[in-house]
């Protein structure tokens, strides 16, 4: 109990040295992954079941070669590669827009250390570094979570780009 007490209080202490600016970075971050893990269970569990839902309605169909058949097959891939990326766009925003909240931590944390500069004269350097935690503290964690969403924003395209590909080549106008 008391590891889970000290580890709360360190995450506090963590919390409380960036500013309000690091809980809009933790709150960017829970969105962005929440996003992500979204589409990994839509991958794992939905997918495939869209997909099937179109190779059946292609090869439902009598004849696939005429101009119409090709503009229906169009469609098919169209209709699931729009549901396969769907949300990829707002989390590639958020991995974008988490250095830009760090950076406003960092402008935050400067305008700190300005007014203690201020007031004390500048020659208080203990009463300084609160400003300057506010200022890097941030920082790095917009950059640590823009660089953690880079990660899951490669798997998850990976894996789109995947199954599209997959699917146009399963509907053939072979037939």
């Amino acid at each position: 109990m008391s590891l889970i007490g000290d580890l709360l209080a360190d995450v506090g202490k963590f919390m409380d040295s960036g500013g309000a600016v690091l809980w809009a970075i933790v709150a960017l971050l829970f969105v962005m992954w929440t996003l992500l893990f979204e589409r990994m269970w839509y991958f794992r569990f939905s997918v495939a079941t869209d997909v099937l839902a179109a190779l059946n309605a292609w090869e439902a169909r009598n004849e696939r070669r005429s101009k119409r058949a090709r503009q229906v097959r169009e469609k098919l891939i169209s209709e699931v590669s729009l549901k396969i990326d769907e949300n990829l766009m707002m989390i590639k925003t958020l991995v974008a827009l988490a250095p830009l909240f760090g950076l406003l931590g960092t402008v935050t944390g400067m305008i700190v250390v300005f007014d203690v500069m201020a007031f004390t004269g500048g020659g208080d350097a203990k009463a300084m570094a609160g400003g300057v935690s506010k200022a890097t503290v941030p920082t790095m964690s917009g950059m640590v979570a823009a660089l953690s969403g880079v990660f899951g924003l490669t798997y998850i395209e990976r894996y789109a780009e995947r199954e599209k590909q997959l699917l146009e080549d399963h509907l053939t106008m072979d037939h």
